[in-house]
C-alpha cells in the first residue's frame, strides 16, 4: 500500500516472485470510469473507490480461501479501505506500507511514463492518506534511497 509512485507495483512483482505467489496489479481492477477520471486529473471519491476495493477484496479472499497467498498492489490510503480489503480477516491479510518522502515520490512520478495517474494527483493522495495506526496489521517499510531489491528484502525480513 501507499500513494502513487511509492513503488507498489515494482516491489509487489518482485515480492510475489520471491515468495512464489500470484501478483495482482490493483490498478487493473479499476472500472474504466475511474481510469478516465484519474487520467483527466480528477481525484477519486469514496463512491468511485468502493467497487474497485470490492474487486480487490474478492481477489484477496480467493487467495486466502485457497491458501495460496498472493501479493496485490493497491493504494489502500485510508483505514476504512484497508478494513474493506481485509474483510475483517486479521490473520490472513497483511499490509505493507511503502513509505517515501514527498520529494522522492514526486521525482519518481515526474519520470514515469505510460501510466494513467498523473503526477498532479500526488497532493490529493497525500491528503487522503491515513498513516496506519499501531493496532493495524501494517508493516511500514521506508523506500527512500533504497533499490527495489533492498525494499523487497526489508519487506521479507519484516514479515518473518
Amino acid at each position: 500500500m501507499g500513494v502513487s509512485g511509492s513503488g507498489k507495483s515494482s516491489v509487489g512483482v518482485r515480492l510475489a516472485q520471491r515468495l512464489g505467489v500470484p501478483f495482482e496489479e490493483g490498478d487493473e481492477l479499476h472500472p474504466s470510469a475511474n481510469v478516465a477520471k484519474m487520467a483527466a486529473g480528477q481525484p477519486l471519491t469514496d463512491e468511485d473507490r468502493w467497487p474497485w476495493l470490492d474487486a480487490i477484496a474478492a481477489w484477496i479472499a480467493e487467495r486466502v480461501a485457497a491458501g495460496t497467498g498472493g501479493v496485490v498492489a493497491c493504494s489502500a490510503l485510508r483505514r476504512v479501505y484497508r478494513e474493506r480489503l481485509s474483510r475483517g480477516d486479521g490473520d490472513g491479510v497483511r499490509f505493507v506500507y511503502l513509505h517515501g518522502s514527498r520529494a522522492v515520490i514526486a521525482e519518481r512520478l515526474a519520470h514515469r511514463v505510460g501510466h494513467f495517474m498523473p503526477a498532479s494527483l500526488l497532493s490529493s493522495q497525500l491528503a487522503t492518506l491515513e498513516e496506519p495506526a499501531g493496532d493495524e496489521r501494517v508493516t511500514t517499510v521506508g523506500t527512500d534511497g533504497k533499490s527495489v531489491d533492498e525494499v523487497v528484502e526489508a519487506v521479507v525480513e519484516a514479515l518473518r
